[in-house]
């Protein structure tokens, strides 16, 4: 599918500046200029990747991952009734919800690959993706970041002046979404539509053995990795306290900050007419980053873990994040600056007026919305672009950061892990998918009107 959105933009731009507009000359100016942007952007984005991936290195090792995972555990058992709560598939599918939400992307796929591929030997229709499956997909298309790092690193980039404002407003709105494509996913395999157990070719799928009670008691290993996790990295004396006083102390924090009259000051002029959730959202905003930075090393720590070495350790995958990344960048960005310079992405909003209109939704948004689905090289392409043209305090930015930190390429996501399993009939995994593609930019402008006015 990327494949051919790159060359569709290509062509596309080359055709309209060379046909329609006459100039072909900006085309060509307009993928130099977006090559050397792509790699100022990598340059900028090496720092925050390096400084994240340190700290995710202290969580893993820490065994943070397993610890949210017994917490969402429950959770998961409601939303996956069909699965055993001692089957190997439902241990995969915990870890890989609690690595989406501390933002392991690296972590977060092989799981959920090593979930789909556990969730298949319970399928009793082989090619037919089961309730679970759409279920694992819809969790997946829609997951719960709490730091979009990235978008953050970019805001940043241009001298933003608050580019954890997003952080809150992200939370929100990937939160509706969320709800959205779950609520979708359960209501829709109650329908006929969804049930039919057909293949492409209209050949009933054969109906396998699920397997046997006992072939599933191997099961548990979520339990058992925060119990091997306990033995090897005994807690320090009073960690409980520590922990407990940490707490404490951000949340006395949080409270002052989005209400400064609880010690006696006056709130800035701008918050004086905020609403008491926009305070509070942007108090979590500020106070995301400085939490996290102290609670992850804080906790490793406790568990005996010599933390500098294991951050330097993380922070060394940064670089290297940055430069297999950077073709993509480069490619994304030229394709996408070609287009934009030849008239492509005015001509779509042009196109779509009437619709955007009618919905309230802001037309310099449409290209990035429709796009995210595919690919999320090319969409971080286009919020680079609003970045440089609107500022990156505009809210303008600050709605298509956060609808990109809040959504997940649909499609890709879709393709990889059926693929792996050799799923041919999806049944409503992608409408729930794309119900949080649109729910979630909506929800966005929504939200960010609301708080950045």
């Amino acid at each position: 599918m990327l494949n051919y959105i790159w060359l569709a933009l290509i062509g596309l731009a080359v055709l309209i500046g060379g046909l329609l507009r006459g100039n072909i000359g900006e085309v060509g100016q307009g993928a130099i200029d977006a090559a050397n942007l792509a790699v100022t952007i990598a340059i900028g984005l090496i720092g925050i990747m390096t400084l994240w991936l340190g700290l995710m290195r202290l969580a893993e090792k820490a065994g943070l991952v397993n610890r949210l995972g017994l917490l969402l555990k429950p959770i998961m058992v409601w939303l996956f009734p069909e699965v055993p709560p001692n089957h190997p598939a439902m241990g995969a599918i915990v870890l890989n919800v609690a690595a989406n939400i501390l933002g392991l992307n690296n972590a977060a796929t092989p799981l959920g690959l090593r979930a789909m591929n556990e969730l298949e030997q319970l399928n009793p229709r082989p090619g037919v993706a089961t309730n679970a499956m759409c279920m694992l997909l819809a969790i997946n298309t829609s997951s719960i970041t709490l730091i979009p790092v990235t978008v953050i690193g970019l805001l940043a980039l241009y001298h933003g002046k608050n580019p954890t404002a997003i952080i809150g407003t992200s939370i929100a709105a990937t939160a509706i979404a969320h709800i959205a494509a779950i609520g979708t996913c359960k209501l829709l395999e109650r329908t006929g539509w969804s049930r039919r157990p057909l293949l492409a070719d209209g050949v009933a799928a054969p109906i396998k053995a699920t397997p046997a009670p006992d072939a599933v008691a191997t099961g548990g290993e979520i339990e058992e990795k925060a119990e091997l996790t306990d033995a090897a990295l005994p807690w320090v004396p009073h960690a409980g306290r520590i922990l407990a006083a940490v707490a404490g102390l951000f949340l006395a924090m949080l409270l002052v900050t989005a209400f400064p009259e609880i010690i006696g000051q006056a709130p800035s002029p701008v918050e004086v007419g905020y609403l008491y959730p926009h305070r509070f959202i942007d108090a979590l905003s500020l106070l995301a980053i400085p939490c996290l930075i102290v609670f992850f090393p804080l906790y490793a720590a406790l568990r005996r873990i010599p933390v500098y070495d294991e951050f330097v350790e993380g922070g060394k995958e940064g670089f290297q994040v940055v430069l297999r990344i950077l073709p993509y960048i480069v490619g994304m960005l030229v394709a996408v600056g070609m287009f934009r310079a030849a008239g492509g992405l005015n001509l779509i909003t042009w196109f779509l007026k009437p619709v955007t209109s009618f919905l309230r939704f802001p037309p310099e948004l449409v290209p990035i919305a429709l796009i995210r689905p595919f690919s999320g090289t090319a969409s971080l392409a286009l919020l680079t672009e609003l970045v440089k043209n609107n500022g990156p305090d505009s809210l303008i930015t600050l709605t298509a950061a956060t609808f990109y930190g809040c959504s997940e390429t649909t499609f890709y996501v879709i393709a990889v892990y059926f693929g792996s399993v050799g799923i041919r009939q999806t049944r409503h995994a992608i409408p729930s998918g794309l119900v949080a593609d649109i729910i979630g930019p909506i929800a966005s402008v929504i939200i960010c009107r609301a708080v950045f006015g």
